[in-house]
């Protein structure tokens, strides 16, 4: 990927051209005529308004972490956790919860925006730009614009719309809501456009798991589309993927979570936000000593299990000392160097992955089991569950019928937890599966929930969670203050 160490003098540019103040994330007031007359001159400098795009994502990742796994089942606060996350977990939720404050994500969007507003117009100014040059920029601002509005209209459903760029004083403004199903189709359209635009390799490893390939844009619309229950549209999306050829599962043998976790940019990444030496991801304060999240006492037993005979050296890869550590109940993967080795804090730079293959065949996994191709789906979960040495106990004893359409989505939720627990994706799997054909199975995420809720709460939050409107987060109150023209979603209202 980019080279870091010029990081911030670009983002301090970037960020000179969206400077805030009253700290409202659609009042970015630079002074009138500096976006256009300063800066989107060269193709430098779009380039480096492209570097901004993906560091501006690392001051989101923590909450990537917390919005896909807080209000999950495989997370607990642990002894540094703060109020606010202890009432996440006991669905607690008000207003104030800083969780909720979504300023980070558009203000990365207003970058996004900048750069597809400003950016066509710089091949007017600079010759040695090409037209194809362009649309691969374009395409990455397209995309990770679309992702931040995914993660956006999972976690609160109405959001805010903004697409053009808050460049000037006469752009500023004060917008409403567009629903979550404006929001999708915005997604779907950008990404579309994305597509045509992409590149399908940077030339370097770094880069192509780094940046914003098309195999980004096609895994990025199968979850999409999965979560618009759009199956069809959902495999075509994975098949792009799995017929390029360019992607595998790595090996599970002893260097396996290394090639993972700890190196990054595997045969099996897709899009990974890179970290490195010089910019650190946030998981060693979140995830060591003092805890401010951990996993649950007994989430070994309850998802990867133990062998009975022998729990040392039989196990599925993928849970002791692997995703959690359980002696203490360390959240593992991106805290350890190996099995018996914790990185440092000077070498915290595990990647943040947003898709890779395994994720890519269980999505195709679960499209299948909702379109009368069940054996497809069990086929597909039997390479991760091989690959990972899953121990019986983790799954029924025999895969579902073939036919057995809630199985079948049992088995990939099973598997998903599994294969990618703490990668941000747990409480959208559960919603997602909860939400399905108009909440037909909202018992899925009571019966989860029920699991990691306090005692002294389960009964008030069980009650909360039979409302669908409580699935989503409130919108943080000053938002709500400084702008009149946003309304409280209706469970916090």
């Amino acid at each position: 990927m980019f080279k870091r160490n010029i990081y911030k003098a670009i983002l301090i540019t970037i960020m000179t051209v969206s400077a805030t103040s009253c700290n409202k994330y659609l009042e970015l007031r630079p002074q009138d005529g500096i976006t256009r007359d300063k800066f989107w001159q060269t193709k430098e400098q779009l380039s480096s308004a492209i570097v901004a795009l993906y560091n501006a994502m690392g001051s989101t990742t923590s909450q990537f972490f917390i919005w896909g796994e807080l209000r999950g089942d495989m997370v607990i606060p642990g002894l540094n956790a703060s109020q606010d996350d202890i009432n996440m977990v006991a669905d607690n939720i008000l207003p104030t919860n800083s969780i909720t404050n979504w300023n980070n994500f558009y203000r990365a969007i207003n970058l996004c925006n900048n750069v597809l507003d400003f950016g066509p117009g710089v091949i007017e100014r600079d010759n040695t730009l090409s037209r194809e040059q362009l649309n691969v920029y374009l395409s990455e601002a397209l995309t990770i614009r679309a992702l931040l509005y995914f993660y956006l209209a999972r976690t609160f459903s109405d959001v805010p719309l903004k697409l053009t760029s808050t460049s000037s004083d006469s752009d500023l403004g004060q917008i409403s809501k567009s629903s979550q199903a404006e929001i999708l189709n915005q997604i779907v359209s950008d990404l579309n456009k994305a597509e045509g635009y992409a590149t399908v390799n940077f030339g370097t490893v770094a880069s192509d798991k780094g940046r914003v390939t098309k195999y980004a844009v096609n895994a990025l619309q199968a979850d999409v589309y999965l979560w618009m229950e759009k199956y069809a549209d959902c495999i075509t999306a994975c098949d792009k993927i799995i017929n390029s050829n360019r992607y595998a599962l790595v090996a599970g043998d002893a260097g396996w979570f290394n090639a993972l976790y700890v190196q990054g940019n595997s045969a099996e990444g897709i899009f990974e936000l890179q970290f490195d030496n010089q910019f650190l991801n946030p998981f060693y304060t979140m995830f060591n000593l003092p805890l401010r999240y951990k996993a649950p006492a007994d989430v070994i037993d309850n998802f990867w299990g133990l062998d009975d005979v022998d729990p040392i050296n039989v196990k599925d890869i993928r849970g002791v000392d692997a995703s959690v550590r359980q002696s203490d109940q360390y959240i593992y993967k991106y805290l350890g160097l190996s099995p018996t080795t914790v990185r440092s804090t000077d070498n915290s730079y595990a990647h943040w992955i947003f898709y890779r293959y395994a994720d890519i065949l269980l999505m195709k996994a679960e499209a299948c089991a909702n379109s009368g191709r069940g054996q497809e789906t069990v086929n597909l979960v039997a390479q991760i569950r091989t690959r990972a040495k899953a121990l019986p106990k983790s799954a029924p004893v025999t895969p579902p019928a073939v036919t057995d359409i809630n199985g079948l989505n049992d088995y990939v939720l099973q598997e998903r937890a599994l294969e990618l627990a703490y990668e941000g994706k747990r409480w959208f799997d559960l919603l997602r599966h909860a939400k399905r054909n108009n909440y037909a199975r909202l018992e899925i995420l009571l019966s989860a929930l029920s699991r990691v809720i306090p005692a002294d709460a389960q009964q008030s939050a069980l009650n909360k969670l039979r409302d669908k409107n409580n699935h989503y987060l409130p919108i943080y109150q000053n938002e709500i203050q400084l702008n009149p023209n946003l309304v409280q979603n209706p469970f916090y209202r």
